[in-house]
């Protein structure tokens, strides 16, 4: 349960002095959460009055928690499950990667009182997969991203901007897959979960979205032949930081790129919006993270 500011007893007027600005996440659960190391570590590196803290809400909670968060100082959220929907209720502005999602993760409190929601996941793919493999182009050729969730929404519209020139969706509950399709249009189609085999042919970009391979899940079998060597083979799951699906594609021969790098980028946009400087994804960030993971 929340266990901080949204709690004070009514009356109670305390308010964060307006030079230290603060920014959280929420969700439930949230305890594992790797975003306050994220932006702590930005707000040590350059010196800032600030806090990043955990903002654990009980759903049945969170209609009453949320809109006192803009009051107590904080200048904007990170939004994890289950409420990155929940809060496009609130939001005022929302900018073309949520209106495509359907979907936020970054919420912006402006001084009059509007709320800013951005899909800052989006952003922080392509920037990982960009910065780990400089050559890859979505144009190369048809993608495969396996999953149907918010995260996979984020990626097929984040790989058809790129110019991908079809993607296959394959879910375990193929309706999800044919329900993102239709959002989507003729460049996506959906695939049954027995059929991910078949779809991986001629494909230059494979992406998992799904939790499968992450600590404590089954993984995810894919087979890799060598005629599937030259697609991109792309896990957002970072914990481990290299999946067995990673490790069997590298054994195969094809580049692979691990989720953490998605988490860090996608942190960039927030913290400068809320704490007004653009920090670095670099190697000190890194191994920061990477330490919180063991």
């Amino acid at each position: 349960m929340i266990g901080m500011d949204p709690m004070r007893p009514e009356g109670d007027d305390r308010r964060t002095p307006p030079d230290r600005r603060r920014a959280g996440v929420i969700g439930w659960p949230i305890s594992h959460s790797l975003s306050p190391r994220i932006h702590g570590f930005w707000l040590s590196r350059h010196g800032l009055d600030g806090s990043y803290e955990i903002l654990g809400i009980e759903p049945e909670r969170f209609h009453l928690v949320f809109p006192t968060l803009p009051g107590q100082g904080f200048a904007g959220v990170n939004v994890t499950i289950p409420f990155k929907e929940w809060v496009l209720d609130y939001a005022t502005r929302v900018t073309p990667a949520v209106r495509k999602t359907g979907a936020a993760n970054t919420l912006v409190f402006a001084d009059d009182g509007t709320i800013e929601a951005d899909n800052t996941d989006v952003a922080g793919f392509l920037m990982n997969v960009k910065s780990s493999a400089p050559d890859w182009s979505a144009r190369a050729g048809p993608a495969v991203v396996i999953g149907a969730g918010g995260a996979a929404r984020a990626i097929v519209w984040a790989l058809l901007g790129e110019g991908a020139p079809a993607v296959t969706v394959v879910n375990r509950t193929r309706s999800r897959a044919e329900d993102l399709c239709r959002h989507f249009g003729e460049r996506v189609r959906s695939a049954d979960w027995q059929g991910l085999d078949g779809a991986l042919d001629g494909t230059a970009t494979i992406v998992n979205t799904t939790s499968l391979g992450m600590t404590g899940q089954p993984p995810l079998e894919v087979a890799f032949t060598p005629d599937r060597r030259r697609a991109l083979v792309v896990d957002i799951v970072y914990n481990p930081l290299k999946t067995a699906f990673l490790a069997a594609a590298e054994s195969n021969g094809n580049p692979t790129v691990s989720g953490l790098g998605m988490l860090l980028h996608q942190a960039v946009p927030g913290f400068s919006a809320w704490f007004g400087v653009r920090p670095e994804v670099d190697d000190g960030l890194w191994e920061a993270v990477v330490e919180g993971l063991q």
